[in-house]
Formats: structure tokens, C-alpha cells, sequence
């Protein structure tokens, strides 16, 4: 399985045998190619591409007050995830009432 993190995991690959993922940093840090900046800049917003889906996800998740203030037990977090999941999915399957209210 393969993680997607951000900037400050980097080192984590090494350590997780690569499976998280952050994006790559700078090996020149003056007097860079401008070749090697395009293409750095390239690999970075190739990674936040694939990343803001899951960034979108927790921020959903967020909005809901269990998650937004959790100062609680860390043991019981991925079950209120899986609940609020759950929540939402069944919400957004959820059929609505037509305007008209026919």
C-alpha cells in the first residue's frame, strides 16, 4: 500500500521501506538548472494532485464537531471516522424530494 503525505513525512519513506510518499525536495538549494525547476516543480504539483482528494476528504470530515474538536481517547478515533463515513455515504445516497413536492 502506498502513502501519500505531505512535505513534513519526508523521511518516512526510508523508514516505511517506501511506502509513504511525500514529495520530492530540493537538491539544489542554490544556483539550481532551470531545467531541474520546472521539473521539481512538475513532481510537486504531480503529488498534489494525487493528494488532494484525501485532503478533501479529511477537511469533509472535519466539518462535523466530533472530528473538528476530538481532545478524547486516540483509541476510539477510527470508529468515529467509520461512523461519520458511514453517515455520509448513506447521506449522499439518500433520495431527496422533488421540488415541486409531487
Amino acid at each position: 500500500m502506498e502513502l501519500l503525505a505531505d512535505a513534513a513525512y519526508q523521511g518516512m519513506g526510508a523508514q516505511t521501506g517506501g511506502r509513504v510518499v511525500t514529495p520530492p525536495h530540493r537538491k539544489f538549494k542554490k544556483n539550481a538548472p532551470a531545467w531541474y525547476e520546472e521539473r521539481h516543480k512538475q513532481q510537486r504539483k504531480a503529488h498534489s494532485s494525487r493528494r488532494i482528494p484525501v485532503e478533501h476528504g479529511i477537511a469533509h470530515l472535519k466539518n462535523w464537531r466530533s472530528l473538528a474538536r476530538h481532545h478524547g481517547c486516540r483509541e476510539h478515533m477510527s470508529d468515529i471516522i467509520q461512523a461519520v463515513a458511514g453517515l455520509l455515504s448513506r447521506q449522499q445516497t439518500a433520495t431527496r424530494p422533488s421540488a415541486s413536492g409531487v
